[in-house]
């Protein structure tokens, strides 16, 4: 369950901070810490980057996919399959062992993409220059334009939960959740979304939500006068950047060009089949892995979202949660699911020195620290049931929801 939340019904307000009502109905006291209040008790050692454990933790990654990928097709399959019948039960045994075999690699190229991730901040090594090509091979090999994605994730960083200005997952307000629904949302107010629909739209969020995000700006800020067809993270001129960046979102074209191109050997030299179940379903895993991971970050019935005037970076980055992942978050994702607070606050720290950070932090964050150890997979349900958009007063907004979910239920029954 989340913890650290202040239990109250009503929203009220002082001189020294502002309240809002969660979706539980429970108080939200909005943050009064600056980020030098945060900085100044982190250690200098957080900050220390090493190139050497950075390529030691990529070099690790990349011989267990590879330890995998060869131990299951030169040992296990041959021992398990190669002279058994075709009987169904064991083409279903054949479809599971694959399965498994995917969702495991899927597992260690979500790891890459970390690590990429962390070239993107800078926190991978000293070395700039360095951090970028790394950034750029590893993503690039997972489709990902690595410097498109990363000037947009630093305006997201720049502007977390930011209403106007964050890049990504930012909820509609109820008029444009209404506007969203169509003629479906004539009935916002009158009843509620069927948990199939719930899963419908999980299922098109997992399966879809980086692409969409990538090629339309699902879910990103609008641009009004500018063509839609430009709203994406593969267009040099595209408003989701500046105009000096065109170059380098060339460059992040060019390495998925490059990577097309790798695949299309893949394919002519080694099959279909090879390239469908050693890279093609484990990107898939991993573009879920990717979306699960940073939904769940940002997105939490306790969590605020600001307008401009109540907005600042502290309050923005305390609006995120630390989750538990168990031994797939810890050694396999790089502690991103469980320190993303801290990296919120300062995303230059390496992410084997943020959970140091992270104590560090809480000692200062006190109350607005969030956490959660409930099943990320219960969350995820839950945060798609409970955060359909946002409303509130002080410039303080609060998930709400047309399903028999918290205050979001009773303030649709009560309109």
């Amino acid at each position: 369950m989340t913890v650290n939340r202040t239990n109250s019904a009503s929203a009220t307000q002082t001189a020294e901070n502002k309240y809002a009502v969660d979706t539980y109905g429970h108080l939200f006291k909005v943050p009064d810490f600056t980020i030098k209040d945060i900085l100044k008790v982190i250690p200098a050692k957080c900050y220390e980057r090493s190139l050497l454990r950075g390529l030691g933790y990529i070099a690790r990654d990349i011989t267990c996919l590879v330890s995998v990928g060869y131990g299951t097709h030169k040992v296990l399959y041959p021992m398990l399959f190669e002279s058994t019948s075709n009987q169904w039960y064991m083409q279903l045994a054949k479809f599971s062992f694959w399965l498994t075999y995917t969702y495991i690699q899927g597992l260690f190229c979500t790891g890459l993409w970390v690590l990429a991730h962390e070239c993107g901040h800078q926190a991978f090594s000293d070395y700039g220059s360095i951090n970028d090509f790394i950034g750029w091979c590893l993503h690039s090999y997972l489709l990902v334009p690595y410097f498109s994605w990363k000037y947009s994730h630093s305006k997201h960083h720049k502007a977390t939960n930011h209403m106007t200005r964050d890049m990504v997952f930012v909820p509609p307000d109820a008029a444009k959740f209404k506007e969203q629904r169509g003629i479906i949302g004539e009935l916002v107010h009158h009843s509620e979304d069927s948990p199939l629909r719930t899963l419908y739209e999980l299922v098109l969020q997992q399966l879809g939500g980086w692409w969409s995000y990538l090629f339309l700006n699902v879910t990103g800020q609008e641009y009004p006068g500018v063509p839609k067809w430009k709203w994406n993270h593969f267009y040099p001129f595209t408003p989701l950047f500046e105009r000096r960046d065109a170059l380098y979102v060339f460059l992040s074209d060019l390495g998925i060009l490059t990577m097309g191109l790798v695949l299309k050997i893949w394919y002519d030299k080694l099959g279909g089949w090879s390239l469908f179940i050693n890279w093609f379903a484990p990107y898939i895993w991993c573009n879920h892995w990717l979306v699960f991971i940073t939904y769940l970050q940002h997105t939490d019935p306790t969590l605020p979202h600001y307008d401009s005037e109540e907005w600042t970076f502290a309050k923005g980055a305390a609006a995120t949660v630390d989750r538990q992942f168990g031994f797939v978050g810890r050694h396999l994702f790089h502690d991103i699911i469980e320190t993303h607070v801290s990296h919120h606050f300062c995303s230059r720290i390496p992410f084997y020195r943020a959970r140091e950070a992270t104590e560090h932090i809480k000692s200062v964050m006190g109350e607005s620290y969030r956490s959660s150890d409930e099943n990320m997979w219960v969350s995820l349900w839950k945060s798609a049931r409970a955060c359909q958009w946002v409303e509130g007063s002080n410039g303080v907004l609060m998930f709400r929801n047309v399903n028999q979910f918290g205050v979001g239920a009773e303030k649709a029954k009560s309109s």
